[in-house]
Formats: C-alpha cells, sequence, structure tokens
C-alpha cells in the first residue's frame, strides 16, 4: 500500500504496528474494481521508475507492476533466480519500496493487513526444482502423461507438502498474516495443492492402470468473430489454492508480505529433499527401474491424492471436507508454533543437517515471543489512541451536544434530533469506555503471567486480541457520528483516497 507520508505521520498505529487499529469502513472500498483495473496514477507511476532504476542498480530485475484490487494497492513481481539470491534480492525489494517512497511524499505499507474491510497483502512464492545445468525438473513438456521423470517429481511434491503441511503452514506465519489467511481474500489456512484438469486426469489414468493420453487446452471463445483464437492454457488457475501448481512451478501463495521468504523456501527445500531421498533409495535397489518408478509414482499419488483440491478454497463446504480427509486447519499462528517441535518435522530437518533439535526448539519460542510481543505493542498502541486521542473528543463532542440540547430546550424548541444523537454517543463512548477499562485489565494480567511463552502467547490471542476488536467496534462507531473537523487522526477515506 502507498499512502501519503503527511497523513501517515498522523497516525500512531501505522507508525508503531504498520497498520490502523481504528477506522471505519468509507463510503467507497474495492467494489467497483476501478482501482484493479484502472490505470496507475501519476505520482505512484513516478514513484515506480525511480524504484525500478533503483533495484536495476542492485542487479535485482522487476518485471511487472500494476494496481491490485484494493485503493492504494500496489504489486510487483521480480524476475525469479536461484533460492539464495531471490531471497536476498526480496530484502532488498522491501528496504527499496520504504526508503524511495519517501522520496515521492508517500509511505509504504507492508503489514498483510494494514486496513480492514479491503484486501490485505501477500507474497506468492514461485517454486521449482532444476538440475545444476538449468533443467527445470517441475516442467511437464508436451505430452505430461509420458514424461516419468517430471511425474516423479510432482508425486515427491504432493507427498512432503501432505506429510509435512504443519511446518509449512508455520513457515507463512506472522501475526500479520493472521489477519489474512481464511478471510476470502488470501488462501484458506488449510493447506491443499491445485494441479489442475490435465494433471489430475493423467494421474487418475495411473491409478487405475496406464496414462496414455493428456488433457490439450484448446482454444478460449471469446465471443468476437473479428479477434484470433487465444489458446488456453490446460493448467487453468485457481486463485483461492495457497499451493497451486502454474505451468512449470508450485506458487505458494500463503507467504505473508512483511515477512522473509527465506523461511517457506528452505522448509520446501528440505521436505521435498527428504521425500526424494526415500525415493532415491527405493529406485536405487530397484531390478526393474522402469517399473519401479511406475509403481512408486502411482502408490505415492494414491497415498497422498487426499491432499489435491481443485474447487473453491473460501467455501465452508471445503473446510469439511477437508476434515473429513484429515488435513490440518491451523488458523492461528499461535497453534502453527507446535510444529517446530514435533519429533517427525525434528527428524527431517536433523537428518538433513539443516537444523538441530535444539534450533528448532529455539525457533519455537522466538515465535511465540515475537506473537506476544507483537500483539502487546498493538494493544498498548490502542490504549494509547483511545485514552490520548478519541477519549477527548468524544468526551467534548458528548458536552457539545449536551449543551445544545439544554440551549434549545431553553428557549421552548424541539431538541428530539440533538436529543437522539447525544444518547447515540453517549451509548457509544460508555461502550468505548468499557471496552477500555477491559483491555486495560488483561493487558495487566499479562503483565502478571508466569508461564511459557506458549501459554503466555494463547493468553494474548485468546484474551487481549479479542478485548482489543471489542475495543475497536464502538471507537470506528463514535467516528462515523463525530464531527469529522475534529476527529484525531486520518480516516480510511482519506488515507486510501487521497494520493
Amino acid at each position: 500500500f502507498l499512502i501519503d507520508r503527511e497523513l501517515y505521520k498522523k497516525r500512531k498505529d501505522l507508525i508503531f504496528t504498520g497498520r490502523t487499529l481504528f477506522g471505519a469502513a468509507p463510503p467507497k472500498g474495492q467494489e467497483l474494481d476501478d482501482h484493479y483495473f484502472g490505470s496507475i496514477k501519476e505520482r505512484v507511476a513516478c514513484f515506480m521508475r525511480e524504484l525500478n532504476v533503483e533495484l536495476w542498480k542492485l542487479g535485482v530485475s522487476a518485471k511487472t507492476q500494476h494496481n491490485e484490487v484494493a485503493p492504494a494497492q500496489h504489486e510487483l513481481a521480480a524476475i525469479y533466480d536461484n533460492c539464495n539470491i531471490a531471497t536476498d534480492h526480496n530484502q532488498l525489494i522491501m528496504e527499496a519500496l520504504k526508503r524511495i517512497a519517501s522520496h515521492h511524499g508517500l509511505a509504504c505499507l507492508l503489514h498483510e493487513k494494514p486496513f480492514a474491510g479491503v484486501n490485505g497483502s501477500g507474497k506468492h512464492n514461485n517454486w521449482s526444482i532444476s538440475t545444476d545445468d538449468g533443467q527445470n525438473l517441475l516442467d511437464p513438456g508436451k505430452t505430461p502423461h509420458e514424461n516419468a521423470q517430471f511425474l516423479l517429481f510432482l508425486v515427491a511434491v504432493l507427498r512432503a507438502v501432505d506429510l509435512h503441511a504443519d511446518i509449512l503452514r508455520l513457515s507463512a506465519s506472522n501475526p500479520g498474516n493472521e489477519h489474512r489467511l481464511g478471510a476470502h481474500e488470501a488462501p484458506p489456512a488449510i493447506i491443499s495443492i491445485f494441479l489442475g484438469d490435465q494433471l489430475v486426469d493423467i494421474f487418475e489414468q495411473l491409478e487405475h492402470g496406464e496414462a496414455t493420453s493428456s488433457i490439450q487446452g484448446g482454444r478460449m471463445q471469446v465471443g468476437v468473430t473479428t479477434l484470433p483464437y487465444l489458446k488456453r492454457d490446460a493448467t487453468d488457475r485457481n486463485r483461492t489454492s495457497p499451493f497451486a501448481f502454474t505451468g512449470n512451478k508450485f506458487e505458494f501463495r500463503m507467504v505473508p508480505s512483511s515477512g522473509s521468504i527465506s523461511g517457506p523456501n528452505f522448509v520446501l527445500n528440505t521436505i521435498v529433499a527428504d521425500t526424494l531421498k526415500e525415493f532415491a533409495d527405493t529406485l536405487e535397489k530397484a531390478e526393474n527401474f522402469e517399473e519401479a518408478m511406475h509403481d512408486l509414482i502411482r502408490k505415492t499419488y494414491i497415498d497422498h491424492k487426499r491432499v489435491i483440491f481443485d474447487g473453491n478454497g473460501y467455501s465452508e463446504e471445503w473446510v469439511k471436507e477437508a476434515e473429513r480427509r484429515g488435513l490440518p486447519n491451523i488458523n492461528s499462528m499461535v497453534d502453527a508454533v507446535s510444529a517446530l517441535v514435533k519429533e517427525k518435522n525434528i527428524e527431517v530437518f536433523e537428518r538433513h543437517h539443516v537444523l538441530s533439535r535444539a534450533e528448532m526448539a529455539s525457533r519455537a519460542e522466538i515465535n511465540y515471543e515475537i506473537y506476544i510481543k507483537q500483539i502487546n505493542i498493538e494493544a498498548r498502541t490502542m490504549i494509547d489512541m483511545a485514552s490520548k486521542q478519541i477519549r477527548p473528543v468524544v468526551v467534548e463532542y458528548a458536552g457539545k451536544l449536551a449543551k445544545s440540547v439544554a440551549e434549545i430546550k431553553a428557549i421552548g424548541g424541539d431538541a428530539s434530533v440533538e436529543e437522539e444523537l447525544f444518547e447515540e454517543v453517549n451509548e457509544n463512548i460508555k461502550r468505548f469506555h468499557a471496552a477500555l477499562k477491559e483491555l486495560k485489565k488483561v493487558m495487566d494480567m499479562a503483565k502478571e503471567l508466569e508461564s511459557s511463552n506458549r501459554l503466555r502467547a494463547i493468553y494474548y490471542r485468546d484474551h487481549v486480541v479479542p478485548a482489543m476488536n471489542a475495543l475497536r467496534e464502538p471507537a470506528d462507531q463514535l467516528e462515523m457520528l463525530v464531527d469529522e473537523d475534529v476527529w484525531p487522526f486520518p480516516t480510511y477515506g482519506e488515507l486510501l483516497f487521497n494520493i
């Protein structure tokens, strides 16, 4: 998100936490898709032009830049590279985005959900595996049903993701992503794999014998006879899938926008390597290599096809179906962290000398601490803004309304409208005050907790976060009632539509 820097400076929540903790919805959001399909605004285009030049100086190639769905939201895509370099490039991009935004009087928000009510932000981590001479092992070719090497590596990914969905989910977790995953704007918290009709058909053929054909893409009918036919990709796309095969790679769509891509990638690399090791052990002992490979592909698909889902990942039906299949639905970062200390995951990372048992345990503690500290900062910021900015304004406004009621009645006038407005404001002030007291109370209790980081994180999730939500609701109601000239900080309308 790119917003005006002067407005950014007037929001303590954006400065301290990276997201808005208060804010009523503006009259217009993203429902018209006019920002998504509209032209890039001149001020933003100037920012992007300088960004490209600065990134090129650093050796980072940016290929695509366009508006995204939400107002003031934009996208940048870096051209792929090997994992280590791509990770470094991603860090450089995030630093450059913030630095160069300031040159244009803008502030760049990398938080996963800086504004409630409109889409948040994330990263699409495009991952493949290749040989040392550049051969992409996930390239299906024109006849994927005949490409045994491709099918073998594909089922290796299926198996790895199915067996280790918990730690893959953790790799895409941070406090900000809690607001996105499963919110009908981002992939669900349930990890499934989208393959598309062509590949599913091939595996179904294999399950029942031999794969003898591949579905072809055909032509796309656009309904205009004067335009040429457009070739339709046989792999299709599914925007609701968290882990989708897209032509010759997998697109891991759960990765948080503010986080490093190193975590998701070293987890992916390790869990897939572990499966490939098992495959190698099996095939190296085989008397008939071709037959053994065919049987291995078939068996692996049958054992792990539960993780394949090509439908609507946003639907409630999928949640029920995933539960029936036995797939984990890890809704919270706090719950996801435990994957780091599960024996099956420790064994994999120790077996490949990636992380030791102690290192995984320490990462679990660090993740709990990150969650605790972030929610603590957000709650303290809410208390500060509520006490020092919102409360004085709304109390003064209520006093003015009460004075107006008294003055109108004193001259025998009808003060029913003013009385009704006063009652509504006063009722929300009482709710606001009670919620503020409750948030202070649960925060005081949080200070007194003498327990493990895990239990403290659970407390913050189950008590502090609900108290924060309870405080925001009457505050946002008051924003809609109080004179906008006296509201203490810029509104959503000003922040999102002022570039």
